[in-house]
């Protein structure tokens, strides 16, 4: 039992947008049927390393949802969709616009069937304008969005994030809004919704530190130069033997703290005064301090009671380990539905009095389709003609 437990959601989409959010809402206990081509596989399902026949990251992404096999480019297959949605809350899928349509299954026609869905199409560019039929990543939504052009060093390259901050931040985390924002509306006026989330919209609007500097003032935000983007002592900085600290010591208090705990007298003098100059010089003189340690000695130095915004630049195999990592219980073991465990990242959400649900590892194509077709009472020989045994 989760918060959500009673929400049925019919999943079309693959890769991770659509998956991830999917994924956020059966941890909170939502029912998610997992609509599958039964011949377009989801390269995500063969993304290394592999635990059994999926892949690790296709396992975690899809846990706790239900699988159906359906070629929806079949009538019959549009029939099994029809007897779904009549029981079905939400709709979500992830296709170029007006792929759903094409196949019968867009939102004018479910919504004749049940006038309560509630449908989310996730995609690159939206549903309307003129990139709305263009392909697209997560680097190039960061890119036509203006938050690669100042993510940068000075004349250099914007870096690849490491993680995918547009299709999550834009699309998971934002259909996963629209939809919770639309059920409510419908648990009060009992009216559907259709929901266009456009993954380069939502990255647009995260420019919300230096985007209205622009718009009132033409000041535009350039690499390397901006009080949170490297331009002052917000930043990283590297160690005697090449690993990094991040420094985020912006409020007086912060940086008179990180000066004590170096003690540097210079540093102290430089950390007091608030002229531009002596800001970047401060940098410069932190920069030379931290090459003079190893990564080891500032972990003990910034360790224990430190409370000055000073972090070490964490490997992934060094936060799994990491003792507040561990605390907030951020790994947790989710049974396979063929057998076994496997340890998978957890839930971020702590509710106080339903914790998130964990059912089973995401599973191959088409394992819960003779169980779905129970239930919805169809027959797929007899919808062909066929009576015979």
């Amino acid at each position: 039992m989760g918060i959500l437990t009673g929400l049925k959601i019919l999943d079309f989409s693959t890769l991770l947008p659509g998956p991830f959010a999917t994924m956020m809402l059966a941890d909170m206990g939502a029912d998610v049927l997992k609509v599958e081509s039964p011949h377009r596989e989801d390269m995500v399902k063969h993304l290394p390393p592999m635990d059994g026949e999926v892949s690790a990251t296709f396992a975690h992404l899809h846990r706790s949802k239900r699988s159906l096999a359906l070629d929806l480019k079949t009538e019959e297959a549009k029939e099994v969709v029809y007897q779904l949605v009549k029981e079905y809350d939400i709709v979500i899928e992830q296709f170029r616009p007006g792929v759903m349509d094409r196949m019968g299954i867009g939102y004018e026609k479910l919504k004749e069937i049940n006038p309560r869905i509630i449908y989310c199409s996730i995609s690159g560019y939206g549903q309307t304008g003129p990139y709305r039929d263009r392909a697209g990543h997560d680097i190039n939504y960061l890119s036509l969005a203006g938050v690669a052009g100042y993510s940068s060093r000075k004349k250099e390259a914007p870096v690849p994030v490491g993680i995918q901050v547009a299709d999550l931040a834009g699309g998971s985390m934002s259909a996963v809004i629209g939809i919770l924002a639309a059920v409510y509306h419908r648990e009060r006026t009992g009216e559907g919704q259709y929901i266009d989330i456009s993954i380069t919209d939502v990255v647009f609007t995260l420019n919300a530190v230096y985007g209205p500097g622009y718009l009132i003032g033409e000041i535009e935000p350039e690499p390397e130069s901006l009080l949170l983007n490297g331009g002052y002592i917000y930043d990283y900085y590297e160690t005697k033997d090449q690993r990094y600290f991040s420094v985020g010591s912006l409020e007086p208090q912060f940086q008179a703290r990180l000066c004590e705990r170096i003690g540097d007298d210079r540093l102290r003098s430089l950390g007091s005064s608030r002229r531009i100059e002596d800001q970047r010089a401060f940098k410069t003189r932190l920069t030379e301090k931290f090459k003079q340690k190893d990564f080891a000695e500032w972990v003990t130095i910034f360790g224990g009671d430190f409370d000055g915004c000073v972090e070490p630049v964490l490997k992934f195999s060094e936060a799994v380990e990491h003792p507040h990592i561990k605390a907030r219980e951020l790994l947790v073991t989710i049974t396979k539905a063929e057998g076994g465990t496997q340890q998978q990242i957890a839930f971020p959400i702590k509710f106080s009095t339903q914790p998130a649900a964990y059912r089973f590892t995401g599973v191959q194509t088409g394992t819960h389709t003779e169980e779905v077709f129970k239930e919805i009472g169809f027959d797929p020989r007899k919808d062909r003609g066929d009576e015979r045994e």
